[in-house]
């Protein structure tokens, strides 16, 4: 049912320590959902019909260090791209992760206030735009980065931009249409992420412009 709407679902595998884990709202003292092991839920969501994987490594996101051996592990198990999250700091951990199997790379922390060098990678550049209260967060949601929500949209230069509203992370309270909306009206393509609780919230993020949807807890909660 997930796998067959009108937009691509994501399917997110966030990995701290060595299980998959949900957090609420970012934070990593509330995990509200856990599921032993990260490559056996990738390839559930594999064999139920995913076409990529969103992966993000938690650690990484906090402490700046990427695990290539986990995407590789992940893209082995499945034969799905691999979307890959968390730690990118430099080209170097980019393509450290491109080489072990990712397809894009989605860069938050390092890319602001200006993504520009990030730009080269083309399509395999996903910018990551973690919204708070209208401001741009980054190392793992944990900081603020200044930056405005309408600011981060006008310096993104046209590349993939993972729009993430970060108060309804894990909630199951509905998706944040209006930051969808704005993004998708400067013509970026978007995936949107962030309190998605039913296809019919993928729906309603296809309604107003996203590409794609990122799915998390609603999908390990059933």
């Amino acid at each position: 049912m997930w796998f067959d709407l009108e937009i691509e679902v994501l399917p997110a595998v966030d990995v701290l320590g060595e299980s998959a884990v949900r957090l609420e709202q970012g934070s990593y003292d509330a995990v509200v959902e856990r599921a032993a092991d990260p490559v056996a839920l990738a390839e559930r969501w594999a064999a139920e019909g995913a076409r990529r994987i969103h992966l993000v490594d938690l650690d990484g996101a906090r402490s700046g260090r990427v695990r290539p051996e986990l995407v590789r592990t992940v893209a082995a198990a499945t034969g799905l791209p691999v979307q890959a999250s968390g730690g990118i700091r430099s080209r170097a951990d980019a393509e450290s992760l491109l080489a072990a199997g990712a397809d894009r790379v989605v860069v938050g922390t390092a890319a602001w206030p200006d993504p520009s060098p990030w730009l080269e990678l083309g399509d395999a550049l996903v910018l990551a735009v973690d919204v708070r209260n209208g401001v741009v967060r980054s190392s793992g949601w944990t900081e603020s980065t200044g930056l405005s929500f309408a600011d981060a949209l006008e310096h993104a230069g046209g590349a993939r931009l993972l729009v993430t509203a970060i108060d309804r992370d894990g909630t199951l309270a509905g998706p944040d249409l209006d930051l969808v909306r704005l993004a998708a009206a400067t013509g970026a393509r978007v995936l949107a992420a962030g309190g998605v609780r039913s296809p019919a919230d993928v729906s309603e993020v296809a309604r107003v412009g996203a590409e794609a949807a990122v799915v998390g807890r609603a999908l390990l909660a059933g």
